[in-house]
């Protein structure tokens, strides 16, 4: 078995709106309201996320790793499909869950606070594309499961998303969780046969095509401003 590794209605651009009325007079009570709106929710779903992580685990170990069996993904089997919905919240034992809680909590956290639906999408467009890639992909006969394809997409995401949008505090960001967490890219190589280094691989690329795909109304404005100088 192989480790492999989580919209709402909340609109991420009016966020982007009232952060900019901070610095506008009268501004500065509605921005820092949703502010914390987006701070409670983002921590909310992040631990409520976490909290589901253990509950699945705990009724997997009551069932002799059942749900591990039949949820997980097991690659060129029309069975295995379901695995690309459920693995990422199933785990082979406490401690591969024990190892994945941090980053969790804290990339989880991070991608949800570049806007709620905009951190849901992401985290969707990252589920299905390392799914998919670990079931293409994964050995014959394994068993691939785990939220750090999660884990790595939600990594890529935040170090993309900010240099394709130019947003200068969100490259910050990338910049800070690359530092901290930038050397477990290196899972997205071929190295320990039990983990699951497609998921990782796959998860990296789902999580940099979000990047991409969510930045696309900033790519659109900027492209737009550029051309208006340009033909001034």
């Amino acid at each position: 078995m192989s480790g492999g590794s989580g919209m709402g209605s909340f609109d991420p651009d009016r966020i982007a709106r009232l952060q900019g009325q901070l610095a506008k007079p009268g501004g500065g009570s509605a921005g820092t309201a949703a502010l914390k709106l987006l701070w409670q929710r983002a921590i909310a779903l992040t631990l409520g996320f976490t909290a589901l992580l253990y509950g699945v685990e705990g009724v997997n170990v009551l069932t002799d790793n059942a749900l591990d069996t039949n949820g997980g993904v097991r690659p060129r089997s029309e069975d295995g499909l379901v695995g690309i919905l459920f693995a990422p919240v199933l785990h082979a034992n406490w401690g591969h869950l024990f190892g994945n809680t941090l980053p969790v909590i804290v990339l989880g956290l991070l991608t949800l606070l570049t806007g709620i639906g905009r951190g849901l999408t992401a985290t969707a467009i990252i589920w299905v594309i390392a799914g998919f890639g670990q079931w293409l992909t994964a050995p014959p006969h394994s068993i691939s499961l785990g939220a750090s394809v999660l884990v790595f997409g939600w990594l890529t995401y935040l170090i993309c998303w900010g240099w394709f949008s130019r947003n200068v505090l969100q490259i910050a960001v990338g910049l800070i969780v690359l530092v901290l967490y930038g050397s477990i890219l290196l899972g997205v190589l071929p190295g320990n046969p039990e983990i699951s280094w497609q998921g990782h691989l796959f998860g990296a690329i789902g999580g940099v095509f979000a990047g991409w795909v969510l930045s696309g109304n900033e790519r659109r404005h900027r492209r737009g401003a550029d051309a208006g100088r340009l033909a001034s």
